[in-house]
C-alpha cells in the first residue's frame, strides 16, 4: 500500500549510499528534439536503417524524494556513438516513474506513481502536457499502449489492479473504461496484498497479460477493442514467494521470460495464442551468485538470439543466449552495469544500443549491442540524470 505518497516498492529503491546527480536544468521552452521516426520492430537487425544526427531520448524520475527530478527529464543520445546531451524537463507530472509513446511516436504518457495515482499525456511537439487521469488504484508503476493505439494500459502497485483509459484522436486521454483487481489468488508468502508490476499485450494482439508480483500471478485478460474493458481468460502462477516482476516476449510469439524479483530466478514460459495461456516454467538463475538482487526488467533482441536481465542488487547485466526456438534460455554470464540499482533497460529502436537507468547512482549508463554474439559494450562516460528510473528512447 501507499504511505505519505510513497508506495511500498519505492523503499527497495531508496537512495541510501547512492551519490544523486545534479537535476537537468529546467527549460521548458528549450527547442524540441528532432520528431522520432517510425519504430520498424526492435531488432538489432535493423542497424541498416540506422539514422544519423541526435534522437530524442526521454528520461522517468521520483519528484517528491530528495535530490529527485523536475519532472520528465528531456535528452537526445547519438545513435551511433550513445553519447547522451541533455536537453531541458517538461514540468507539470509528479513522479512519472515510468513512459511509454504512443505508435504514432506524438504523444507520450507517464504514470503518477503517488496514492492518488494517475497517468499523464504530453503532446511531444511542443511539450504541452495534455492532462491526467485518475487510475482508481494506488502507485502505478507501469503503462503500455495497446497497439491499435486507442487504450493505454495502467497497472496499479499499490492496490493490485490494472486499469484502462480511452486515448482519443489528438493523444489525450479519456476517463477510465475499466478497473480489475487482482483479488485471487491470496497474496504469497511476505506479501500483505497484490502488487500489480507490469501490464503488455501479446503480440498476436489479442491478449492483456498482467503481471503481479504480490500473488505470484500472470493475469490474461481479453480487450474489448470497442468498450475498453477487461474480460479475465486465465492465470499462470509462479511457485509460492517468486514474486514475479517483468515478462517480455520471444519474437516467435509461442515463448515469453518472466524475472522473478522475490527468489531471484527467470523463466522460460510458454504461451498459447488461441487462449492466451501462459504456462510458467522451471526457475533459472540469474548467475548473481548468493544474497539479495532484485532482478528487474528482461529484455529479448528482435531477432531473437539474446536476451538480458538487470539485476538491481548485483549492480549487473546478465546475458542468455536463446536456443531451441525461443523454448530455453542458456545463461553466458554477467556484465557491470556501470551504476548503482539498474531499475529499467530498453533498446534503441534500431537494437543496437542499450539503456540502463540506474536509481541510485543517478545514472543511465548506455551499451552497444553486438547482434552477431551478443556482447554488450559500455560507452565511456555515463549521463547524470537525477533518480534515473526509466530510460525511453525514440
Amino acid at each position: 500500500m501507499s504511505r505519505g505518497g510513497w508506495s511500498r516498492r519505492r523503499f527497495v529503491g531508496a537512495l541510501t549510499g547512492g551519490a544523486a546527480a545534479a537535476a537537468l536544468p529546467s527549460c521548458d521552452n528549450a527547442p524540441a528534439p528532432p520528431a522520432a521516426t517510425p519504430e520498424a520492430g526492435t531488432s538489432p537487425s535493423r542497424g541498416a536503417r540506422r539514422p544519423s544526427g541526435p534522437r530524442p531520448l526521454h528520461l522517468g524520475t521520483y519528484t517528491s524524494v530528495e535530490d529527485g527530478g523536475k519532472g520528465i527529464g528531456l535528452a537526445t543520445y547519438d545513435a551511433v556513438t550513445g553519447e547522451i546531451t541533455g536537453a531541458g524537463t517538461i514540468g507539470g507530472v509528479g513522479d512519472p516513474s515510468y513512459l511509454a509513446v504512443h505508435p504514432d511516436r506524438g504523444t507520450l504518457y507517464a504514470v503518477d506513481e503517488r496514492a492518488e495515482g494517475a497517468v499523464t499525456a504530453v503532446r511531444l511537439s511542443d511539450r504541452t502536457v495534455l492532462g491526467s487521469r485518475s487510475t482508481g488504484g494506488a502507485a502505478p508503476c507501469h503503462l503500455s499502449v495497446h497497439p491499435g493505439g486507442r487504450w493505454l494500459l495502467s497497472a496499479n502497485y499499490g492496490s493490485g489492479s490494472v486499469a484502462v483509459h480511452p486515448i482519443d484522436s489528438s493523444g489525450a486521454l479519456g476517463e477510465r473504461t475499466a478497473l480489475v483487481r487482482h483479488s485471487t489468488p491470496p497474496p504469497g508468502p511476505g506479501q500483505e496484498g497484490p502488487h500489480a508490476h507490469q501490464v503488455v499485450t501479446s503480440p498476436d494482439g489479442d491478449h492483456v497479460l498482467a503481471v503481479d508480483l504480490g500473488t505470484d500471478t500472470v493475469y490474461t485478460y481479453r480487450l474489448d477493442d470497442r468498450a475498453g474493458t477487461l474480460a479475465e481468460v486465465g492465470q499462470a502462477h509462479t511457485r509460492p514467494g517468486a514474486g514475479p516482476r517483468h515478462l517480455t516476449f520471444h519474437p516467435g510469439g509461442r515463448y515469453a521470460y518472466l524475472a522473478n524479483e522475490a527468489d531471484n530466478t527467470v523463466a522460460v514460459c510458454s504461451y498459447d495464442t488461441a487462449s492466451g495461456r501462459l504456462t510458467v516454467g522451471e526457475a533459472q538463475s540469474t548467475g548473481t551468485g548468493p544474497g539479495t538482487n532484485y532482478p528487474a526488467q528482461i529484455l529479448v533482441t528482435d531477432n531473437g538470439r539474446y536476451a538480458f536481465l538487470a539485476n538491481r542488487g548485483h549492480n549487473s547485466l546478465t546475458r542468455y543466449a536463446v536456443e531451441a526456438d525461443g523454448a530455453r534460455l542458456r545463461l553466458l554470464g554477467t556484465v557491470p552495469v556501470g551504476g548503482d540499482f539498474p531499475r529499467q533497460i530498453a533498446f534503441s529502436p534500431e537494437g543496437t544500443l542499450l539503456f540502463a537507468a540506474n536509481q541510485k547512482s543517478s545514472t543511465v549508463t548506455v551499451f552497444h549491442v553486438n547482434e552477431g554474439s551478443g556482447e554488450l559494450r559500455r560507452t565511456e562516460e555515463s549521463f547524470p540524470s537525477p533518480v534515473a528510473v526509466c530510460a525511453l528512447p525514440l
